[in-house]
C-alpha cells in the first residue's frame, strides 16, 4: 500500500517560468502541478498550492502560518509524510523555522528548484519526485525537518545556501548530508543529534541581524537603543571577536535587558571564549553575551525570535543557545 503524502506548494523558482526577454516570473498557475501525475508512481500524493511566492517576501509570520496548515492538515488526514516546495533565497530559514516548532515525527521534507520550469535543466521535477519518495520513506522519521536537493538530504538545522545559481546549492558545511537518493532506495548515514521543539504561538519578536566589519561604526549599535528591539544576532570574527569600538554600544543593549546572540562570520565552526583582548570573545562572555553552537546568522535569529517566548533571562537562554 502507497504511503499517503502531502505536497504543498509556496512558490518560488519552481514555480515559476522564464520568459523570452529571459525574465523569471511567476505563473498564474503552478508549474509543479504538472509533475503529479509522476508523481504517484512513488506516494498516494494529495498537492495543494497554499501560497504562489518568491522566497524573499517569506515572513516569520508566513512561516508559522505554514505551520499551523501542517499540523492541521496532519491531524485531518493522517498523511505519512509533508513535501513543501519552497523559493531557495529563504529556504533554510523556513525550513528550520519548522524544525523548531513542529512536534511532530513523520517526514517533513523542503525541497525547490534553481532553474526555473521551462528552463533547460530545470531540475524542480527530480528534486521533487526525490523529495516524495525522501518522505514517504520510514527511516526518514523522527529526524527533524529535511532538505532534498540535488539527491541528497540535509539537516534544516545545518544546511544552507552556498551559491547564486548552481543546482548543486544546498550543503551542509562542517556536517554534510545525511542521505542521499538514488534510482532504487532512500539511504541514511547518520541522523542529527539534536531535536529541538519551541512551543510557539506567533514570532512577533524584532531581532535585527548584524554582520561585523573591520572598522565598524558603533553607531549601527548605537541606532538600535531607541528602536523597539528584543534581541541582536551578531555575526563575529572568526571565533567570535568584534571591533573594540563597538563594545560601549554592545554593554548599553545588555544594561537594556536586550538578549545579543553571537554568531561566527565563518562557514564552519563555533564561537568560543578564547581571545582575552579589547573585542574578543572571553571579553564578550564576561560581558553577558550569548553565545550560539554553530548556527549561523539567519537561523540563531529565528531561534532567538522563538526562545524569548519561552524566556528573556540570559543565562536561561545562553542554556538553550548551548543545544
Amino acid at each position: 500500500m502507497q504511503k499517503k503524502v502531502l505536497v504543498i506548494n509556496t512558490g518560488g523558482t519552481i514555480a515559476m517560468s522564464i520568459d523570452e526577454s529571459e525574465r523569471v516570473k511567476p505563473q498564474e498557475e503552478h508549474a509543479v502541478e504538472k509533475i503529479q501525475p509522476l508523481l504517484q508512481r512513488y506516494a498516494d500524493v494529495t498537492m495543494i498550492n497554499y501560497l504562489n511566492l518568491p522566497s524573499p517576501h517569506m515572513t516569520p509570520e508566513i512561516m508559522n502560518q505554514l505551520r499551523l496548515f501542517i499540523q492541521e492538515e496532519l491531524m485531518q488526514h493522517g498523511y505519512d509524510g509533508v513535501v513543501v516546495t519552497h523559493g531557495t533565497d529563504t529556504l533554510e530559514e523556513t525550513a528550520y523555522f519548522l524544525d523548531l516548532t513542529l512536534p511532530i515525527t513523520v517526514p517533513i521534507v523542503v525541497t525547490g528548484a534553481m532553474r526555473s520550469s521551462n528552463e533547460l535543466g530545470a531540475d524542480g521535477p527530480v528534486n521533487l519526485i526525490s523529495a516524495v519518495r525522501t518522505a514517504a520513506d520510514p527511516q526518514s522519521s523522527n529526524k527533524g525537518v529535511l532538505v532534498v536537493f540535488n539527491d541528497e538530504i540535509h539537516a534544516a538545522r545545518h544546511v544552507t545556501k552556498t551559491h547564486t545559481s548552481n543546482v548543486a546549492t544546498f550543503q551542509s558545511p562542517q556536517y554534510g548530508p545525511i542521505g542521499t537518493i538514488a534510482k532504487k532506495h532512500v539511504s541514511y548515514h547518520h541522523a542529527p543529534l539534536v531535536r529541538e521543539h519551541y512551543p510557539i504561538a506567533n514570532p512577533t519578536a524584532n531581532v535585527p541581524l548584524l554582520k561585523a566589519v573591520a572598522g565598524m561604526d558603533p553607531r549601527w549599535l548605537a541606532f538600535l537603543f531607541d528602536q523597539p528591539v528584543d534581541g541582536l544576532v551578531l555575526e563575529a570574527f572568526g571565533l567570535g571577536n568584534v571591533p573594540p569600538a563597538i563594545l560601549p554600544e554592545i554593554q548599553k543593549l545588555l544594561d537594556k535587558g536586550i538578549p545579543i546572540v553571537l554568531v561566527s562570520r565563518c562557514f564552519n565552526g563555533q564561537v568560543q571564549d578564547v581571545y582575552d583582548y579589547d573585542g574578543g570573545g572571553r571579553q564578550l562572555k564576561e560581558m553577558g553575551v550569548i553565545f550560539s553552537n554553530g548556527l549561523n546568522g539567519q537561523k540563531a535569529r529565528l531561534k532567538l525570535m522563538a526562545a524569548l517566548q519561552q524566556t528573556k533571562d540570559f543565562a536561561e537562554l545562553q542554556q538553550l543557545f548551548d543545544r
